[in-house]
């Protein structure tokens, strides 16, 4: 909402206050007037991946917490920013705030919209019409960092957004499923002496790269089901080891058999 800015606003209060921290910060603590871009980076990453497990867990306590923290290393960038003269957290939060008017026409001009999606197509036609320093390309803003099975979902997204996109989820399957059979071929090969490794590799990357694009036709976060599905793995197998202990068993002593029995009473105790 803009309009005037009310100093009683206790939101800016807050913010105003963090801001102030993080200079007594800068200035007095031997640690904080060390942190650098570089050095900070990798503690962000971090930050970030301890509030998706907030959220995957649905511990909104645990969510406000990381997401001080994220606000933090915020403030700091912005703090090292200003000393660096290159950007202040103004120019920070006014660069936002102009992008956000900008691609949002239908709420700041006089562009009608139907839905989400067209929402979304638009955001990325904007974008490549904006100007910059370098030339605009659809998936030249997907982050080269980005864990594999995020960066597959920002690409296919980017590029629906454009209209490069199946028209539905029956096709994405045989696609899929296509998928699947040259892989077959390809370890079928492999089984019979074939030095293929580099290609059952490039088919298993195709099937996970379509079963991605399955997910979003089925409005599955692919990141979030596999992560779902690795606690879910974790919390039987500890249930393996409880057991185990109990029993007095160590893996050597334990059968595959045995094992598989006490995961199946894991599937009935948690589900």
């Amino acid at each position: 909402m803009q309009g005037d800015i009310n100093i009683e606003d206790t939101r800016l209060r807050a913010f105003k206050r963090l801001l102030d921290i993080m200079d007594d910060l800068r200035e007095k603590c031997p640690w904080d007037q060390k942190q650098t871009f570089d050095t900070l980076r990798h503690l962000t990453i971090e930050e970030v991946y301890e509030l998706s497990d907030a959220i995957l867990d649905k511990d909104t306590q645990e969510i406000k917490n990381e997401l001080g923290d994220v606000m933090l290393h915020l403030v700091f960038y912005a703090k090292i920013g200003s000393e660096t003269k290159d950007f202040t957290i103004e120019d920070v939060l006014n660069s936002i705030c102009e992008k956000l008017i900008v691609r949002h026409p239908h709420i700041y001009g006089e562009i009608d919209v139907n839905d989400a999606e067209e929402v979304a197509r638009n955001w990325e036609l904007i974008k490549l019409k904006e100007k910059g320093n370098k030339p605009k390309r659809v998936l030249g803003g997907v982050p080269k960092s980005l864990p594999a099975i995020v960066k597959a979902l920002r690409i296919q997204d980017k590029s629906a957004g454009v209209g490069f996109e199946w028209d539905n989820k029956e096709d994405v399957w045989k696609k899929v499923q296509e998928e699947i059979d040259e892989l077959k071929d390809e370890v079928k090969a492999n089984d019979q002496g074939a030095d293929n490794l580099e290609k059952m590799e490039d088919e298993f990357g195709d099937v996970m790269f379509s079963m991605i694009n399955y997910a979003r036709f089925l409005n599955i976060n692919p990141s979030d089901a596999l992560e779902r599905t690795n606690k879910k793995f974790i919390s039987r197998f500890n249930y393996i080891e409880d057991k185990m202990k109990e029993k007095g068993l160590s893996f050597d002593d334990t059968t595959l058999e045995q094992m598989d029995k006490f995961w199946e009473e894991s599937k009935k105790n948690k589900k």
